[in-house]
Formats: structure tokens, C-alpha cells, sequence
């Protein structure tokens, strides 16, 4: 496994991370998941408050119980669960990051969390009152750092002038390439690490059954799968391929990858293994799958 410092921080993370909204209700094998990813030197677990209502939280706690110091413990913020349990409502405010925050920590079973993330993010949000939020927490020990999960270009750039973040997570894959107009570069030259969700493109790109994906339709989306087996050849599968893809690009620091069993976590966990992708390899895909951009929050 490969390890790469996350922006500013001192978190040195594991290239491969595991999205853990993918852990289901079964303990033992979730335990048994856990357990081989850290074997296998993956060491950055990513959740969030939203998912499964705090029990996906309550699972990491549990399954990284006394490995607290071999981890690196990330969770997320601003989506509030209503009280009837019938959906969520978006809430920047500090008061409630600050509650939030107290109340990962007891799900996670932990003193402090690595990396805090807002969930999302619009220009409406009093930005200041966000990072005053996370700076206090900071002073409080109860979070190392923190940066955002957002995919909107407005909303990264404000951070990224008015913050500390030292992170940005967000959706970038073969399929996915709108970060590459103007916030990859941007995060690498304002040493703000990219920790990219969605590079398998909801499995589209390794063996799901094909549908229509984002702008792609289903010829597309199938031509594109062709591509990445035939990139990889006899030397890669496709989803180390996939990964590859990702990252090799120099501001990525690394691919957080939703994992359901052991069989994908061997596969994901082999990719900082297998060759690199060529350049010529690089241009094939890139020829293959059109370049999408953002038609919003631009």
C-alpha cells in the first residue's frame, strides 16, 4: 500500500480508503472486511452522522475499537436527521456542527475525530460561521482538521480562499472528469488534498449491469466499461484500472472506495500494486469516454 500526505495536514493516508456506507448490518462480516483492510494497509476509514441515522458511525466505532491508533478516523457534518426519522434538512449553523461533533464522538467511540467534513455546501451557508465551527473544535481537540465533501466549484473556491481546510472530497472518476476544468488544479496548487468518491462510477466500470450514468447513455456507458477491461489487459482488472486512473492524478491523495466484501477489498486494496497506467494507456481512455463539465455552481 501507498501512503500520501493528505494537503497541509500531518495525516499521512493509505492511496486506497474505505467508504464505509457501504458496511451493512452484518457485524461479523463487517469485522471480518475491517480487520483485512487494515492487514492489508489500508488506514483511512471514511464515514458520516447521515448514514444508516449515526449507526453507520456506531459500526466504525465498534470495529475499530483498540486499533484507535492504526486508523485514521474521518466523518462528516450538516445533514440533520428530522425528528420523525422521514428524511434529513440541511444545517450549516455552528451551534449545530458543534452538538453534531460531540455526538459523532460518542457513536465513534473516540476522543478525537482526524478529519471533519461538511456534507455538501451552498454560497447561501454563513461560510464564516462554518469555519468558526470547525476552528473551535480544533482549539478543543476534538478534531485534527477538517475540509468539505462538496463537488461545486463556487463552493470550493470560497473555502479554499477563506479556510483551513485541508482536504476536499469529491466525485471524480473516468466518467466523472468535471474536476478537471479548474479544481483539481487549483486544490494542488493551494495544497488541499482530493480524496475522490464514485471512481468505480456506481460499478459501471468494472462489472455492474449497464444504464445510463450522468450525461452518458447506455452505448456509452458500455463502450467505456470495453475500454477500461482492455486498458488493463492481462496486467490489471478493471477496477484497479479504474483506481489507477484516479490516482495518477497528481491532486488526488486518494480514491475512498465503497467496499462490500472481501473479495472487492482484495481487488481495490491490490491496485498501488499492479502497473501504472501508461500515457499511451492514459489517452486511450481519455479518448474513450468524452469530457463531461459542471453546468452548475460553476
Amino acid at each position: 500500500m501507498n501512503y500520501n500526505q493528505l494537503g497541509k495536514s500531518e495525516l499521512k493516508v493509505s492511496a486506497i480508503g474505505f467508504g464505509c456506507m457501504s458496511l451493512g448490518r452484518d457485524l461479523p462480516l463487517n469485522a471480518q472486511i475491517i480487520d483485512r483492510a487494515i492487514d492489508l494497509g489500508i488506514n483511512y476509514f471514511d464515514t458520516a452522522d447521515l448514514y444508516d441515522k449515526g449507526f453507520n458511525e456506531e459500526t466504525v466505532g465498534t470495529l475499530l475499537g483498540g486499533k484507535r491508533g492504526q486508523v485514521i478516523i474521518a466523518t462528516k457534518v450538516g445533514n440533520q436527521w428530522r425528528d420523525d426519522g422521514s428524511g434529513w434538512d440541511w444545517n450549516p449553523r455552528k451551534e449545530y456542527i458543534l452538538s453534531a461533533a460531540d455526538n459523532s464522538l460518542r457513536r465513534l467511540k473516540t476522543d478525537y475525530i482526524d478529519l471533519y467534513q461538511l456534507h455538501g455546501g451552498t454560497l447561501e451557508d454563513p461560510v464564516d460561521e462554518v469555519i468558526e465551527a470547525f476552528e473551535r473544535l480544533k482549539q478543543q481537540g476534538k478534531i485534527r482538521y477538517y475540509g468539505i465533501s462538496s463537488i461545486r466549484p463556487n463552493v470550493i473556491r470560497e473555502y479554499v480562499r477563506r479556510s483551513d481546510i485541508v482536504s476536499v472530497m469529491m466525485q471524480y472518476s473516468l466518467f466523472d472528469r468535471r474536476p478537471e476544468e479548474s479544481c483539481l488544479d487549483l486544490l494542488l496548487s493551494n495544497n488541499i488534498g482530493v480524496l475522490a468518491r464514485g471512481s468505480l462510477a456506481q460499478g459501471l466500470l468494472v462489472n455492474k449491469p449497464v444504464k445510463s450514468y450522468l450525461t452518458f447513455n447506455e452505448k456509452e456507458v458500455e463502450t467505456a466499461a470495453k475500454a477500461v477491461r482492455f486498458a488493463g489487459g492481462e496486467r490489471r482488472s478493471s477496477t484497479q484500472t479504474a483506481l489507477r486512473f484516479v490516482l495518477q492524478q497528481p491532486a488526488v491523495t486518494a480514491a475512498v472506495v465503497g467496499i462490500r466484501t472481501l473479495a472487492q477489498l482484495e481487488d481495490a486494496a491490490s491496485t498501488t500494486s499492479v502497473p501504472a497506467l501508461t500515457k499511451a494507456e492514459i489517452s486511450f481512455l481519455r479518448e474513450a469516454v468524452k469530457q463531461n463539465y459542471y453546468e452548475q455552481h460553476r
